[in-house]
């Protein structure tokens, strides 16, 4: 069964390595941060995939959609996705994002967690598709949630940042390949949130 939060509900934690992490609160306003957010949940082109665990399929905990340039498929174990064409919208968001990472994107993978069960698990994003030590782009909208990570080596080392409506976070090169993260389950009730991750597909 996953784990809860780790952390309170209140700022982020202390020493977190700005090596590899910049977190923007605010990058998008209010009002528009509230626009997109209905926008994304009302009309992306959700759905529900499986995943495999000790031999038996579960359905993910939380909804998914896979937009970008024609030819980046986003390929897993077993599957291969196909990117939905850019919306005016996931544009407007990839050129706020570009500068600030430095990186021109050609995907963005959006996430749809619908209340406190729904969540993601422990991981790193190092599928092959992104090349080593990739740079993502992470936009959030609705629900604060928790985004906790840990030293792979040490998982004593950990920290978290509230990830707040319209807020901004950058993971650097090297984060993916030392660190893993989640969203946890909560047991408080909790609203919806719609999670951007721009990624360079190669």
């Amino acid at each position: 069964m996953e784990q809860l939060a780790l952390f309170g509900e209140a700022g982020q934690s202390k020493g977190l390595p700005k090596e590899l992490l910049e977190y923007y609160p605010g990058f998008i306003d209010q009002k528009t941060s509230d626009a997109l957010l209905k926008k994304f949940i009302a009309e992306a082109y959700w759905k529900q995939t499986t995943q495999k665990l000790w031999d038996k399929e579960y359905l993910t905990p939380r909804l998914t959609a896979w937009y970008g340039d024609l030819g980046t498929d986003y390929s897993h174990p077993g599957r291969v996705t196909n990117p939905i064409p850019w919306t005016q919208e996931l544009l407007f968001l990839k050129e706020k994002v570009e500068p600030l990472a430095g990186v021109q994107f050609n995907s963005v993978l959006l996430n749809y967690y619908r209340d406190g069960n729904d969540s993601v698990a422990w991981h790193s994003d190092r599928e092959s598709v992104l090349g080593k030590n990739p740079i993502i782009a992470s936009v959030s909208f609705g629900q604060v949630r928790s985004f906790d990570i840990r030293n792979k080596a040490d998982h004593k080392e950990h920290y978290s940042i509230k990830l707040e409506h319209g807020s901004f976070l950058l993971m650097k090169a090297g984060l993916q390949e030392h660190w893993e993260h989640r969203i946890a389950k909560s047991a408080r009730p909790m609203k919806a949130r719609v999670n951007l991750t721009f990624r360079v597909v190669i």
